[in-house]
């Protein structure tokens, strides 16, 4: 009887110890366009995208560029506020010059997580095109952006960390017969999954995009 109490506590013990050194999972939510950080209106905090070697992550390989959406639409707006999101965040973007691509990491930690989009245009109005990568996959191919001061939000479910970093490739693709292959976000927002989802059944959404006369 003493043996397997010895035993049992062991076992608490290591579980324990092994529970304590896998790391917790994190939400990370980051703002492209800018260094310093953001706290929105229902106090959530967002990062600065223009970082790098954060405790929470950061840009890799090449500092993203930067432009800013100078004027949404009433019904950008509207929509940003409906979602749930302040509008702040849609008024700049980190991008890159194509061949160029942006890579950002978040130390998420390991485990299966839902994914946010954001995006506001700042200029190329449904004219540009690029992959949308989350952990080496193609989660949106061939991705345009709606027209210019308007925004689009999606969503990306049940994405599997197998390490302890979640990586973002944002990269400008031809076949998208688009004249601006120049990538960017203007947010990303990484949230713990609460869905039993397998990670191999991913599910898009589009929760919103505003555009006129798009023809893809």
């Amino acid at each position: 009887m003493q043996r397997t109490l010895i035993l049992f506590l062991c076992m608490v013990f290591v579980a324990g110890f092994v529970l304590d050194a896998i790391p917790a999972k994190k939400e990370i939510r980051v703002w492209g366009g800018k260094v310093d950080d953001f706290t929105d209106s229902d106090g959530r905090v967002w990062y600065g995208g223009q970082k790098e070697k954060q405790d929470w992550g950061g840009w890799i390989e090449k500092l993203p560029l930067t432009a800013e959406v100078r004027n949404l639409t009433a019904d950008a707006k509207k929509l940003a506020k409906q979602e749930g999101y302040d509008e702040e965040l849609f008024y700049a973007v980190s991008w890159a010059a194509n061949p160029d691509v942006v890579k950002v990491d978040l130390n998420t930690g390991k485990g299966v997580f839902d994914v946010t989009y954001l995006v506001g245009e700042h200029w190329s109005p449904n004219n540009r095109g690029f992959d949308i990568i989350i952990e080496d996959e193609i989660v949106e191919p061939l991705y345009v952006t709606p027209g210019k001061d308007e925004i689009d939000i999606k969503r990306y479910e049940a994405i599997e960390v197998k390490d302890t970093v979640m990586n973002f490739i944002f990269a400008g693709n031809a076949k998208t017969g688009k004249g601006d292959l120049n990538a960017m976000f203007s947010g990303i927002e990484v949230v713990p999954s609460k869905l039993a989802v397998d990670p191999k059944q991913k599910l898009t959404t589009t929760w919103g995009t505003l555009k006129d006369n798009r023809r893809d």
